[in-house]
């Protein structure tokens, strides 16, 4: 799957630590590529890519309906500052995020409100990947 990605997001998917049946979010998934990367590294695991942008979303969901058919991916329409988990949804291992305004700075205000909300989605010893680089979960944005 890899050969679709850029060379920069195949760097980001090699730096990750990716393992069976884990469950990963990406925040900020545009037209799902490295979501679709991802899920193909976990085997049995689970991707949501969640993304601002409806028209986003709906190329993402046009290219993976094998793996969301399998019931390995899923997307979702929807800000990172506005994320919350659903009923009964089980809280992830890894949060992966690219070029994502609210988590990587460049967007205080939004990443004031969105960091609370990825942290809360968070599993105790899950992960936070921003532009390739890890956040301590516990750091202050």
């Amino acid at each position: 799957m890899t050969e679709r990605l850029s060379q920069r997001l195949k760097a980001i998917l090699e730096a990750l630590p990716l393992s069976p049946c884990i469950r990963v979010l990406e925040v900020g998934c545009g037209p799902g590529a490295l979501t679709r990367a991802m899920s193909s590294a976990i085997g049995s695991g689970y991707v949501l890519g969640i993304d601002r942008s409806d028209r986003a979303v709906a190329q993402a969901i046009a290219g993976s309906k094998e793996q969301i058919a399998a019931g390995r991916l899923s997307f979702r329409t929807v800000a990172a500052e506005d994320f919350v988990m659903g009923p009964g949804e089980a809280p992830f291992d890894l949060v992966v995020a690219v070029r994502v305004g609210a988590l990587d700075g460049r967007h205080p205000a939004a990443g004031a409100r969105a960091w609370p909300r990825i942290r809360a989605a968070l599993a105790p010893s899950g992960r936070i990947f921003v532009d390739g680089v890890e956040i301590p979960a516990e750091t202050p944005r």
